[in-house]
């Protein structure tokens, strides 16, 4: 326990000594405001455009989103070195408030003190990261693909350090869950009239079509070794499919595809094409792929409604569509619509995924699933392009 502690506490100090921001020293205390200094420079390279969808969809102020995203910038920080030294007793984190504090979850009492004079608020909870996630495998493997109407949606909530089961029919739910032999203790059935779809109507956010009919959105650049491209969604396509870019030119072609399981893809484009680090409608660079927080700013870009942001609501959640099921993708509270699909989602300059699909609508709200970017450029040893 001595060693686990002294590493926090030596990683909050290394976080403040940055200058960036300074998270609350402890648990309930007030939202912390940077100093205009360091609120400047976190949001350095941040696109005007950016910044006015983060003030108009989260209902912030100009200093409420500067502030936030410089608190973001210190959180992230602070959250990877948490998770690492509560190792098997890390229970998730999340982050709060119109500008973000931390707080992080632990499976262990001893450890509260520690995490609280890392600068995040603690909370002791029943049950780890790991063993949520064990119980949402279950359901995976249990749940049948023709049960989607009776539950559509499940997902890891470290919030309320349970797997939300999202139902229009709760009591049919329960039963599949019970069905299933998980831990009922750790499975929480919610009323819901979610069923989502793929957004198929068919720089990141610029349009492409595939040669098969259809409109989509770019992801991120990236590189297979000396091989340009772009990922995006994999039931936009698959493995072979043609592309032709904004433009109507030919663009690409699919290189590998996913569609159901996860919602990944990858096209190589050819040398009438050049991969930027970007992301359409702002001139911030991206810069890293790290995953963010539960509780995250985070804004999307789609080829149909632009810049639109919210917030992180889940990690690791499973979503059965009508054309199958998709497990490990993030849940936001971001809208979407179709031709959106593809499209990038980024917290700050740090990639975090692809536009999956949800339900609602940019008129009225909705709920967008994401398939996170890491999984992808590990399973096709692709490069995320940052220069």
């Amino acid at each position: 326990m001595l060693r686990r502690r002294t590493g926090i506490a030596v990683a909050a100090a290394a976080v403040t000594a940055l200058g960036v921001t300074t998270l609350p020293s402890i648990a309930g205390a007030a939202e912390s405001t940077p100093t205009d200094k360091a609120a400047e420079s976190a949001v350095e390279g941040i696109a005007p455009g950016m910044l006015k969808a983060l003030e108009r969809d989260l209902g912030l102020t100009a200093d409420q989103a500067r502030t936030r995203i410089a608190n973001e910038a210190d959180a992230f920080k602070a959250e990877r070195t948490l998770r690492k030294e509560l190792g098997a007793d890390f229970a998730g984190s999340w982050l709060s408030g119109k500008t973000s504090t931390l707080t992080v979850a632990t499976t262990d009492r001893a450890e509260a003190a520690a995490i609280e004079r890392a600068g995040a608020k603690a909370e002791v909870v029943q049950h780890s990261v790991k063993s949520l996630e064990k119980t949402a495998k279950q359901l995976d493997k249990a749940i049948n693909v023709k049960d989607a109407k009776v539950a559509p949606v499940w997902y890891v909530d470290v919030r309320s350090n349970s797997v939300v089961v999202l139902s229009g029919k709760p009591a049919e739910a329960r039963k599949l869950v019970d069905a299933a032999g998980v831990d009922a203790s750790a499975v929480r059935v919610v009323k819901s009239d979610e069923q989502p779809r793929t957004f198929y109507d068919v720089v990141g956010g610029d349009a492409y079509y595939m040669g098969s009919g259809g409109r989509c959105s770019v992801g991120f650049s990236v590189r297979q070794g000396g091989t340009p491209g772009f990922a995006t969604a994999g039931h936009c396509g698959t493995t072979g499919t043609s592309t032709r870019g904004y433009n109507q030119v030919a663009q690409g072609t699919f290189r590998a595809s996913v569609f159901p399981g996860g919602d990944g893809a990858w096209v190589a484009v050819n040398s009438n094409w050049t991969p930027r680090p970007f992301v359409r409608g702002t001139s911030s660079r991206v810069s890293g792929s790290q995953q963010a927080p539960v509780g995250s700013t985070v804004c999307r870009s789609g080829s149909t409604t632009g810049w639109h942001c919210g917030t992180i609501q889940q990690h690791g959640t499973s979503v059965t569509y009508p054309q199958g099921r998709v497990n490990n993708v993030t849940r936001t509270s971001v809208c979407a619509e179709p031709g959106d699909s593809g499209g990038s989602f980024i917290s700050g300059t740090q990639a975090q995924g692809v536009t999956s699909g949800g339900s609602g609508n940019c008129r009225t709200g909705g709920t967008t699933y994401y398939q996170p970017i890491n999984p992808i450029l590990n399973t096709w040893n692709l490069t995320l392009v940052t220069s």
